[in-house]
């Protein structure tokens, strides 16, 4: 959400491709959409992740580059129904959207609390019973359902769309073939901020987009850093947590002033955001804490490819001035040493469970690896 001008100051600041899905893509509804896309458009930003309809949403887009064709295929695992892009089918147009991949959850407990819970959902009215399956309980009310599942260890597991999957693989495989490098992006909070572990499902896809041809994948969805991994001399970074955040917003929706008993007559968008970092974000729930001093603390990765392999990634530690005044708060800068330190030798140990060896050199973190002879194409 911010004015028009925005786009001009993205190209100025080198900004030259970026991904369009994510949670807050039709948040200003279709018009949004289409006006952000023609505010990258026309500064020459490439774009990919949203359009007209899933075909539109779902292919990739591509950069040219002294170097060579650059491919982007961007999709999100976190979205409102809704923002889902459709084909048309029969006289049904399309629907504008974002490119989805979509996720069954299921919440994981133990074996006694499935038992109470299969006990609950059979007091329930209107309960018909399905064919038993013992390991699941699914509790169902008009407009959805929680599934339940015995594990050993309590948390949330998620199974991605069959159809969903087989579509970004599909625009994969095909932005692959049409560049020299393929850039596979995922918008996905999944299993939840409180994470500083990827979802069950992602290692396996993230690998999955590779082996159809992915030179590296990256979820920017959590706002904090999580590992990365090495996979067949391709990054995958589970999360770099934010290059920059705008706690300062501009316009605020009705809805917001609303949710922070607000009157937009007498209170102004700066005293809604500061009642937002006060008390957190409202949910189904109540208010959710967020910001927390992770939020504010990143990377910015550079990879290095000799002959079609990696060889080098150099990670610089960023901050984002949280102790900074409003007007201030978000713009990155190269973290100091004490704090610089901190965030990558967190870096570190989140990478260590992947088998990936993070140096740490003058405040810098370096993962290097052999480079592979030249591959055939």
């Amino acid at each position: 959400i911010s004015v028009p001008e925005v786009g001009p100051d993205l190209s100025a600041m080198g900004f030259n491709i970026v991904s369009r899905a994510n949670n807050h893509t039709l948040d200003w509804g279709v018009e949004g959409l289409r006006e952000t896309s023609r505010a990258l458009t026309s500064n020459g930003i490439v774009h990919a992740g949203a359009g007209e309809n899933l075909a539109q949403a779902g292919g990739a887009r591509f950069l040219e580059t002294p170097r060579g064709r650059v491919a982007l295929v961007s999709f999100a695992a976190t979205f409102e129904p809704m923002a889902r892009a459709c084909d048309p089918a029969g006289e049904a147009p399309g629907r504008p959207g974002l490119n989805p991949l979509r996720l069954a959850r299921s919440v994981v407990v133990s074996s006694e609390m499935l038992e109470r819970l299969r006990e609950v959902r059979e007091a329930l009215p209107w309960y018909a019973p399905p064919p038993k399956e013992a390991s699941r309980v699914t509790i169902q009310w008009p407009f959805g359902e929680v599934v339940f599942q015995a594990g050993e260890k309590p948390g949330y597991s998620f199974e991605p769309n069959a159809r969903d999957v087989d579509n970004i693989l599909r625009n994969l495989r095909q932005g692959k073939q049409f560049s020299d490098f393929c850039i596979a992006t995922n918008h996905g909070h999944e299993p939840g901020e409180f994470s500083r572990e990827p979802a069950d499902y992602e290692q396996a896809f993230a690998r999955k987009l590779i082996d159809a041809g992915a030179d590296v994948y990256i979820n920017h969805g959590p706002h904090h850093i999580r590992g990365i991994e090495i996979y067949k001399g391709r990054p995958i970074f589970y999360a770099l947590g934010n290059f920059f955040n705008q706690d300062l917003r501009s316009p605020v929706g009705a809805d917001m002033f609303d949710a922070h008993e607000k009157d937009p007559r007498l209170d102004t968008d700066a005293e809604v955001s500061a009642h937002e970092m006060a008390v957190g974000y409202p949910s189904a729930e109540g208010f959710l804490p967020l910001r927390d001093a992770e939020f504010y603390e990143s990377v910015i990765s550079v990879s290095r490819f000799e002959n079609n392999r990696l060889a080098e990634i150099k990670l610089y530690p960023i901050e984002l001035r949280r102790t900074s005044r409003f007007a201030n708060r978000g713009v990155p800068r190269l973290a100091p040493a004490p704090q610089g330190y901190a965030i990558l030798e967190r870096l570190q140990a989140l990478s260590e469970p992947f088998g990936t060896k993070v140096e740490i050199n003058n405040g810098v973190a370096i993962i290097r690896l052999q480079p592979s002879p030249a591959q055939p194409e």
